[in-house]
């Protein structure tokens, strides 16, 4: 079986489809609602102690979807590289002594605000590159992941991104195709189609608990830096994913327009991990200044 998903692609109802111009209509009065409620929740992120956070996590989520057919491709990486671009009060999330950097491609779906579908952006693919990061309190280490960029066909899901956790969104034609024997996701620069792609080998399995591919999916937080200094703190709930390793068939990605030439010069070798994961649902809570 294989699966498309594009920039382009739009929804029909059981009973055979809109128009266009009705199912504009229903876009813009999606968006309208999403954009009040993004509104709501930038007046409610505050600084507030532990308990406070906590307390916001026992909330309904801020917004929930599936994550599915993830492709994981990572690098080692000197941690003096990633150090200007941690969080206040986080530090790096080693694996076994060595940091890493990921380029993560997976299928965004079922996107909902609030319990509010997000109509007409709903599904769509994502890329990001990120780093792995970890903070303690009372005990328990956080462990979580911080985004260098993420890609997104659609500029609603970038502002709201933006709005709500400042997350680096950028928004460039997307699109998808998963089968049997590959994992495809592809972006658009200057007219040229280009992209990531890896073919499966072996059985779907559960990692191992301290197994590499258990680090890459097993982190439960986001955190980022706001303008001021601060730092953003979020949880993410899913199950655990089982994975499996890869063979990449494709990276022809413009690294240098895309991240800069220091991270160009890190990506432009073999990644050193290809990962596949299943995905599931998942519920990202709202975050709080920490």
């Amino acid at each position: 079986m294989r699966y498309g998903l594009s920039s382009r692609q739009s929804n029909h109802s059981a009973s055979g489809g809109h128009s266009h111009a009705r199912r504009v209509g229903r876009d813009v009065t999606g968006a309208s609602l999403i954009a009040q409620s993004v509104s709501r929740q930038m007046r409610s992120t505050i600084f507030c102690d532990e308990t406070g956070l906590e307390n916001r996590m026992k909330t309904r989520p801020f917004l929930t979807a599936a994550w599915r057919d993830l492709l994981l491709l990572n690098w080692r990486v000197d941690p003096a590289l990633l150090q200007p671009h941690v969080p206040a009060d986080v530090k790096l999330d080693p694996w076994r002594g060595e940091h890493f950097v990921s380029v993560v491609g997976f299928r965004f779906l079922d996107l909902a605000v609030k319990g509010m579908p997000a109509v007409g952006h709903r599904d769509f693919p994502e890329i990001n590159l990120r780093f792995y990061v970890q903070r303690e309190v009372r005990g328990e280490i956080r462990r979580g992941v911080v985004f260098l960029r993420e890609l997104t066909p659609y500029r609603m899901v970038e502002w709201v991104a933006r709005a709500v956790y400042n997350e680096p969104y950028k928004t460039l034609p997307m699109r998808s195709e998963i089968g049997e024997t590959q994992t495809q996701y592809e972006l658009q620069q200057a007219g040229k189609w280009q992209g990531m792609a890896a073919t499966p080998v072996g059985d779907w399995r559960e990692p191992a608990a301290e197994s590499m591919e258990a680090f890459f999916i097993e982190h439960y937080w986001g955190h980022n830096r706001h303008a001021d200094g601060g730092t953003m703190e979020y949880k993410v709930t899913h199950p655990m994913w089982r994975t499996r390793t890869a063979e990449l068939t494709r990276f022809d990605m413009d690294l240098k327009a895309l991240y800069g030439q220091d991270w160009a010069e890190v990506l432009g070798g073999a990644p050193d991990s290809i990962v596949l994961a299943e995905g599931s649902a998942v519920k990202v809570f709202s975050g709080a200044r920490i």
